[in-house]
């Protein structure tokens, strides 16, 4: 769980870049809100439709049905049989794929500028011309079930993140799945897919944006001419459903066939709601970045160097989600360490800042490390797009974006060691373990050629 995956020189932060044009926005008169972030740098286009349906609005019984309806979105309408939509964007020298997460579903293409046309036609007529059969609903089950047993059955970490989610969360439904339960998966039917289509895949339930070598008014013009016809739904209401207060800690454990332990300790902790007031989203990302900003991060030099007590140790934080928040601890106990140990090490860790904070030079380093990460990911086209499309499926303001860094930049010493008292504590804590089993000598199972638009849980 590495929060800081690029290193850059703090003068980064001081350069103007394209990447940093001002987002246009509009809507069209069905409810479809277009963003277009105009980058001249290549002659090229990433293009993303984002629906606001994920795990998130799932009911008991048909869990993972999200991401089943994401497969089935490959499969064809009466102009673009099975097969050709992919077909079609190769054929334009593009490339196109999909993912599921607790918040959202979203299709994107990257391609040459000229060929936009092509992609917004294709996801205009699949969003509301899908043809839902069930022949092609039968074989694509088996493909979830079997992705289902690949990424998560048989990977014992994966296991344990499953039952940590479940255990850790009492009403939200960020409790089950993105994949879905399997016998939920395995008493689907084609009709739950049909009738999550028709609930949630209309025009006035998505978002969609476009980044690249374009004019926002010919993406304007474009998204009128392939979206603009189909007409708007009545969107079924969606409930609230908060989390209760947790009244102690939770503990959860996984047999499951592994060589080493394994810990992941999970806080509640807020995410952004309020733009204009909300500081602690930001004094939590800096936090995580205190504690696994890389090698020179405190849970890699003083558990994993000085101590030998974690083969890895890491921690995360996602600040932008619809639902509620989870501050992560992570790690692997050395050869001859056990959970517990690497548990009480984590913890210590956690009181050295709850008692003695963060140092302003420790805080200026990993500081311009967040944010020159943040700049240099924004320097893409696609994580620009992404960006934007999870800024605006959250509720949240795209204009935030451009604020994060200041407001990183705004994190004191004191909010830093204020957030680790407030949050990381025993009431909001919940802590999953892998204990380790034999292995039964299995044959790894095969991967399969179908299990390419395989969605994903974006964390």
């Amino acid at each position: 769980m590495k929060l800081i995956k690029h290193y850059l020189a703090i003068g980064i932060l001081c350069l103007a870049t394209p990447a940093l044009a001002a987002v246009q926005e509009f809507h069209l008169a069905n409810g479809l809100r277009v963003l277009v972030k105009e980058d001249h740098r290549a002659p090229i286009v990433v293009s993303q439709v984002w629906y606001r349906a994920g795990s998130l609005d799932e009911f008991n019984g048909t869990t993972g049905v999200a991401h089943v309806l994401e497969h089935m979105m490959f499969k064809g309408t009466r102009d673009v049989p099975d097969g050709q939509f992919s077909r079609l964007i190769a054929a334009a020298g593009g490339r196109e794929n999909a993912f599921t997460s607790r918040d959202h579903t979203a299709y994107f293409e990257q391609l040459q500028k000229d060929r936009l046309g092509l992609a917004l036609k294709l996801e205009a007529d699949r969003m509301h011309n899908l043809i839902l059969s069930d022949a092609d609903f039968a074989k694509e089950i088996q493909v979830v079930m079997e992705e289902r047993r690949m990424r998560t059955d048989d990977k014992p970490q994966a296991l344990v993140y499953e039952q940590l989610m479940a255990t850790a969360f009492q009403e939200s439904p960020y409790r089950r799945p993105v994949i879905g339960w399997m016998n939920d998966l395995q008493h689907m039917t084609v009709n739950d897919a049909r009738d999550w289509y028709q609930r949630w895949y209309a025009p006035n339930n998505a978002t969609l944006v476009v980044v690249g070598d374009v004019q926002a008014d010919a993406v304007k013009q474009l998204a009128e001419r392939y979206f603009g016809p189909i007409p708007a739904r009545l969107l079924a209401p969606r409930k609230p459903q908060p989390e209760p207060a947790q009244t102690g800690i939770k503990r959860v454990t996984v047999k499951a066939p592994a060589k080493l332990p394994y810990l992941i300790m999970a806080y509640h902790a807020p995410v952004l709601r309020d733009v204009d007031k909300d500081w602690e989203p930001y004094a939590l990302q800096v936090l995580a970045a205190v504690l696994d900003g890389g090698d020179a991060a405190r849970l890699t030099r003083n558990l994993v160097r000085a101590q030998r007590v974690a083969s890895a140790a890491g921690a995360d934080y996602d600040a932008v989600a619809r639902g509620p928040g989870l501050f992560l601890l992570d790690g692997t106990p050395s050869e001859g360490k056990t959970a517990a140990d690497l548990e009480a090490a984590l913890r210590a860790q956690i009181e050295l800042i709850k008692r003695d904070g963060v140092s302003a030079d420790e805080l200026k380093r990993v500081k311009a490390q967040v944010i020159a990460s943040d700049v240099y990911q924004r320097d893409s086209t696609f994580y620009q797009a992404m960006q934007l499309g999870e800024y605006a499926t959250a509720g949240l303001p795209v204009s935030e974006i451009e604020a994060r860094v200041k407001k990183l930049q705004a994190v004191t010493p004191e909010q830093v060691r204020d957030v680790a008292r407030k949050y990381l504590v025993d009431d909001e804590l919940t802590v999953a373990t892998l204990d380790p089993q034999p292995f039964d000598n299995k044959p790894p199972r095969p991967d399969i050629p179908e299990m390419r638009h395989t969605g994903g849980e974006l964390r």
